[in-house]
């Protein structure tokens, strides 16, 4: 028989419990409340460089190089989230074709945040189609998978492969780590793949080089937007492009000790003290054979219009 002290024993244990339960819950949603609200502070943040990265690949652009290196991407390729934007991949793919050769390089970024495919096709490729870049990287792809379209995303990346020269090297998107955008990812990588197999292009695993790199990278290897790398998400990406971009370097860039005349051929070398300056791996095996340079390029046109912002990714 439940006496009356029992049943306010009971009494005070369920509301106890219901106390505590409401306690935790009350708990969980101030925490991801105050999640939320440092996710949307930091992505102010980094709407704020926005215009700052820009204005600075702009300068870049009317850098002298011996060396034209074209970029086409989006914000990643402005180095949106790295605490500046020489410290984005494509900074630091700069520096290694900078050590690797010797020789001066002027950088065309063209990436515009927040650009899908089809953007890159309407904002970026009228200029490109005007310069004779020695390297060219392409990664654009991850704004489309927030409206994914398979049908846009193709006919994009089918305009954007024809345009490029034989030796661009084109990324596949990186990984979302999240089930429902990783099915996403899968269709727009094979589509990549596919089209840059009929034009002859190398593909740069940027996926299965992030993919690697876990869940856990989401803490250590993501901006505070938790969308853009940081500064180690970026040295990833970054050596990601290293093989394929040190493989071009070797086969068509001459060493500036190497670029006279009458030099011999040779290949575009690295010594490891400068591979570990720059805390990359080495270019290429000390082994290689020489390659056959390529042409000369010619002037291009003004681009001082490139690397606009037209919001964020």
């Amino acid at each position: 028989m439940i006496t009356a002290n029992h049943r306010l024993r009971s009494l005070a244990l369920t509301a106890g419990t219901l106390a505590t339960a409401a306690g935790l819950g009350a708990a969980a949603v101030v925490n991801y409340r105050g999640f939320q609200r440092r996710i949307a502070e930091s992505s102010v943040i980094l709407n704020e460089t926005l215009p700052v990265h820009s204005l600075w690949w702009r300068a870049r652009a009317k850098d002298k190089g011996e060396l034209i290196y074209a970029v086409i991407g989006d914000s990643a390729a402005q180095g949106i989230g790295a605490s500046s934007p020489h410290r984005g991949y494509v900074g630091i793919l700069t520096d290694h074709i900078r050590l690797s050769t010797g020789r001066s390089v002027r950088v065309v970024n063209l990436s515009v945040s927040g650009a899908t495919v089809e953007m890159a096709v309407r904002d970026q490729l009228p200029t490109f189609v005007k310069l004779t870049p020695d390297i060219v990287t392409v990664a654009i792809g991850a704004n489309d998978i927030a409206l994914w379209d398979a049908a846009v995303f193709e006919a994009g990346i089918r305009q954007v492969c024809a345009a490029l020269p034989p030796h661009a090297l084109v990324a596949d998107l990186p990984c979302f780590h999240l089930p429902r955008n990783e099915r996403m990812v899968a269709v727009a990588n094979r589509i990549i793949r596919q089209v840059a197999a009929e034009h002859q292009l190398r593909v740069v695993p940027l996926h299965a080089t992030t993919k690697r790199l876990g869940l856990r990278s989401v803490a250590t290897h993501v901006a505070g937007d938790l969308f853009h790398p940081n500064n180690r998400g970026y040295r990833a990406w970054a050596e990601a492009f290293v093989p394929a971009l040190s493989a071009h370097l070797v086969r068509g860039i001459r060493p500036a000790d190497l670029a006279g005349p009458d030099a011999p051929n040779a290949p575009a070398g690295l010594p490891s003290s400068a591979h570990a300056a720059a805390g990359l791996p080495l270019a290429v095996p000390a082994d290689r054979p020489s390659p056959t340079p390529e042409p000369a390029s010619t002037p291009v046109a003004n681009t001082s219009e490139s690397g606009g912002v037209s919001g964020p990714s």
